[in-house]
């Protein structure tokens, strides 16, 4: 039975909204059993109702599929409202700047990451694992497949984001995450990166993935200039990839 155009925008509408992932043409025309053509001006219409600044969201197009958006207009209210779904959460300078590079340059594995950190992150990489706003994101194809990380779910909720299109500039980014991690507070006093040997049995000891990259991509790791001085500097150089 051929839809509406009402029912149609509003079957569209429906699951737009339920995807996790862009929805394409192809998905939605198969969804609703229309053809591509008229599904396409379907959604014209239906983005073009959102157009207006009575409404809190929007449908844009975006990696070759729709999806929901907050307004930009609204990140700012959306974030307090988020963040005050959480306690603060507190992390080092180390950590923030890994998972700075981790979210600019994702997926990366962690010889990738020492690399332009120039220090061991194996403890560092563990803690945010732990914390959940990183994950892992399967194994590079490349000689001794290390394993790939990228940021989380729980990362974009943290910072209030729909999605990794919605990531700052550089130079915002530290400010962002003193106001996401609870402002001044949510920086942790900073702690020695390379992580000492773990003992057998030790609660506390990095996990076999972590543990076993770590030492199969040692040598990868090279001596950090720590002559740098300011921490939204030492951000940003970390995840545009530093000074060679």
């Amino acid at each position: 039975m051929t839809m509406t155009p009402v029912e149609l925008k509003s079957a569209l509408e429906a699951i737009i909204y339920a995807a996790d992932e862009p929805a394409t043409i192809e998905q939605l025309a198969g969804a609703v059993g229309e053809e591509k053509h008229v599904v396409r001006a379907a959604l014209d219409e239906l983005v073009g109702s959102y157009g207006s600044d009575e409404r809190g969201i929007e449908i844009r197009a975006v990696a070759g599929g729709y999806r929901v958006y907050t307004k930009p207009q609204h990140h700012d209210v959306v974030r307090r409202f988020i963040k005050s779904l959480r306690p603060p959460l507190r992390l080092t300078m180390p950590a923030l700047e890994t998972l700075a590079v981790i979210g600019y340059k994702q997926p990366v594995t962690l010889p990738e990451i020492q690399e332009i950190r120039g220090v061991n992150c194996a403890g560092v990489i563990q803690t945010l694992l732990e914390k959940r706003l990183i994950t892992t994101a399967g194994r590079k194809q490349v000689m001794g497949r290390p394993i790939l990380y990228r940021t989380s779910k729980e990362f974009l909720m943290r910072f209030g984001l729909s999605d990794l299109d919605e990531l700052p500039s550089l130079k915002e980014f530290e400010a962002l995450a003193r106001e996401a991690l609870g402002t001044d507070d949510g920086l942790a006093e900073a702690v020695e990166e390379t992580a000492p040997e773990p003992a057998a049995g030790d609660a506390g000891a990095v996990s076999s993935a972590a543990q076993a990259e770590s030492q199969q991509q040692e040598e990868a790791s090279t001596t950090a200039d720590a002559s740098e001085t300011g921490s939204a500097g030492r951000a940003e150089r970390a995840a545009r990839g530093g000074a060679r």
